[in-house]
């Protein structure tokens, strides 16, 4: 009878520890009425059951006895399902260590913390350097990352079979700890069939600082992906057709190489000489099929009307675009881009990033001496001599460069802390630098001079991009926004807020309606850029972002982490479309090819890759969750420098590739 009682008291106190109301004055009526009590006896495992959760409440041992023996049971199942068991371990660990130190238990829970972080330091070192710094119980509800978690449960997709295992082994073990941790921490998506390959783990655990069912509702909102209505493009399209120059010359060029051939063979009598020509002549038919296949999507893009006023091209510069665009190279799988790579030599670990002028003229540094450098590349040609190209060389502001010669860059001086992001305008007549003294400086590349110091944000600027069309431009911040603002107003037009830590890099959208965040928080995020909105969350990444494209009929995104994987995205649905995996280091920066059908990304292990971004978009979603697709990798080619790294790419109008990135010597 004592025990009973012993066991009625623990569950009251129970319900009321919980704020289950209701159920507690059940109870009390229930004893009030001297009613029979429950015979546990005839119910051994409820009675065991209970008696273990008492016990479970206080002994903080069995979280440490629970989970290593979790950890030891998923790591001896079946290889076949052994990786989609392993995705459990990592919430349930972080979770357990949390509970523990919210209990007070906090010498246990470093034990705990130290004695299995390793197994998890390869995919979420960033996230245990910040678990880390929980000492106290007061941490947990000061540190904003550590109540996202506590606030929020872990989307994990798991075949069926791989949970019927799982749910027999919390059975047969009834780890009351383990159970609780599972039952309030992780959302179980199981699908029947074959579990997922290994490769999908990106996808299929997401660990968010929101409510998945509040993302999910969000990114139900409707978004207008389109290009922008009358733009020189759909313009030259109308005028004639944005190929049409390109080919008539190409229907010339192969009715003369055909001429050539017949008469050839009918002279020479050379018949093998004609098959091989023949050959390449369909070669070159089908590459140019497939160029102009690719280039039709931009033109198919819906056309939307700007939210945000726009200003007035001069004559000049829009024959000059038109220029471009009617040279344009088009590329696909087949024709991939040439590529002007500068190399910066001599920095002495002290370039922070590089940005290019849309035709490749001009070359922009930002230094961690404050200071912005920018190369003119008809200046160093007139030059001569191999050693005054991609050179930096002169560290300190002597007038004197190489060979007892003028400097070949000119600097701009004004910030007083590192300078972290640089970008010319569309038209390369103005340049944006974002510093660590929180300003955003506007330079005139005629001038030579500082026109305008923007200042609103709070702590260092980490990005700063011009819009598409220019006047207007957007900053990233370590203070969780992004801003807006216009060259000619002085305070910024709106504020984004949302992100749950640093915004590090920032991207307009083709239409310049809405641009792109991307956060150490491990989101992506698209805000309007007239209400300030935040209309799509894009989860998906486990490390911080660090690089944001846009493609240029404004459909899709891609994004890169500093763990080196590429996401490309649906803007319409929210949903990744497929990760690109094949950097080993920190993907710094990324583009799309003109036409869409490309995409290049720059990264710390010194590399460039060329994607197939059209076959990627395109793969039917049956194909996409098959483990045995071939072709999930579109990698077409991989760029390697010697030992530089990719500091910034971009292609031209005319679809050159131009790249820039600084030596490191091996010591």
């Amino acid at each position: 009878m004592e025990h009973m009682q012993a066991v009625n008291s623990f569950v009251a106190a129970y319900l009321k520890k919980k704020g289950f109301k209701e159920a507690e004055h059940l109870l009390e009526d229930l004893q009030n009425k001297d009613s029979a009590p429950v015979d546990f006896h005839n119910d051994p495992e409820l009675a065991k059951f209970i008696h273990r959760f008492s016990q479970s409440e206080d002994d903080v041992a069995r979280y440490q006895d629970g989970y290593s023996k979790l950890r030891s049971w998923a790591y001896g199942s079946l290889d076949l399902y052994k990786h989609e068991l392993l995705r459990v371990l990592y919430p349930v660990f972080i979770h357990s260590f949390i509970d523990m130190v919210a209990k007070g238990h906090l010498q246990e829970a470093r034990t705990f913390f130290k004695a299995f972080r390793e197994d998890h330091e390869l995919m979420h070192s960033h996230d245990l350097q910040k678990l880390e710094g929980v000492l106290s119980q007061s941490h947990l509800e000061e540190m904003e990352f550590a109540r996202s978690l506590r606030q929020s449960k872990v989307n994990i997709k798991i075949c069926q079979y791989s949970y019927d295992l799982l749910l027999q082994y919390l059975h047969k073990t009834q780890s009351t700890a383990m159970l609780g941790v599972i039952n309030e921490h992780i959302n179980f998506q199981v699908f029947s069939g074959q579990p997922s390959s290994t490769s999908d783990d990106a996808e299929v655990v997401t660990l968010i600082g929101s409510c998945q069912d509040a993302a999910n509702q969000l990114n139900q909102k409707e978004i207008h992906w389109g290009l922008l209505e009358d733009s020189l493009e759909e313009r030259l399209e109308k005028a004639g057709g944005l190929l049409s120059d390109s080919e008539k010359t190409e229907e010339e060029n192969k009715e003369g190489d055909v001429d050539e051939t017949k008469k050839r063979s009918i002279e020479g009598g050379k018949q093998g000489a004609s098959t091989k020509k023949s050959k390449k002549e369909k070669a070159l038919n089908a590459t140019t099929k497939s160029a102009r296949l690719e280039a039709s999507t931009t033109s198919a893009a819906p056309r939307v009307k700007p939210k945000l006023p726009l200003s007035l091209m001069s004559t000049e510069v829009e024959q000059s675009i038109l220029e471009d665009l009617r040279n344009r190279v088009q590329l696909s799988s087949v024709a991939l881009p040439s590529v002007s790579f500068y190399t910066f030599l001599n920095t002495h670990n002290g370039l922070n990033c590089s940005s290019i002028s849309h035709d490749g003229s001009l070359v922009a540094a930002g230094f961690s001496d404050s200071s912005l450098k920018v190369w003119d590349m008809a200046k160093l040609g007139q030059q001569g001599g191999s050693s005054n190209l991609q050179v930096e060389n002169d560290s300190s502001e002597q007038v004197l460069g190489l060979n007892g010669g003028k400097r070949s860059y000119t600097s701009f001086q004004g910030h007083s802390a590192p300078v972290y992001s640089t970008t010319f305008s569309p038209f390369g007549d103005f340049i944006l630098s974002s510093s660590g003294d929180t300003t955003i400086r506007l330079w005139s590349t005629k001038l030579n001079a500082n026109l305008v110091c923007y200042k609103g944000h709070n702590y260092p600027v980490w990005d700063v991009q011009f819009s598409p069309v220019g006047h207007y431009f957007a900053s990233a911040s370590h203070d969780r926004t992004a801003r807006i603002w216009s060259m000619d107003r002085i305070q910024p037009l709106r504020i984004m807020a949302g992100h749950l830590s640093d915004v590090d890099c920032v991207q307009w959208h083709a239409n310049c309606n809405y641009i792109a965040t991307g956060s150490s928080d491990k989101t992506v995020r698209l805000w309007d850029v007239q209400s300030g909105e935040c209309v799509r969350i894009f989860i998906g990444h486990r490390s911080m972002i660090l690089s944001l494209a846009m493609s240029p009929d404004g459909r899709y995104m891609a994004s890169g982490d500093e763990d080196g994987m590429i996401m490309t995205w649906d803007l319409s649905s929210g949903r990744c479309i497929t990760p690109l995996t094949g950097h080993t280091s920190c993907v710094w920066t990324l583009g799309f090819s003109c036409e869409g059908s490309l995409l290049a990304s720059g990264s710390a292990d010194c590399t460039i890759k060329l994607w197939d971004v059209t076959t990627s978009t395109k793969v039917p979603r049956n194909e996409e969750k098959s483990a045995a697709n071939p072709n999930r990798l579109r990698s077409l080619k991989t760029l390697a420098t010697k030992s530089t790294s990719v500091y910034g790419l971009q292609f031209s109008r005319r679809n050159l590739l131009f790249a820039a990135g600084v030596l490191y010597k091996n010591t």
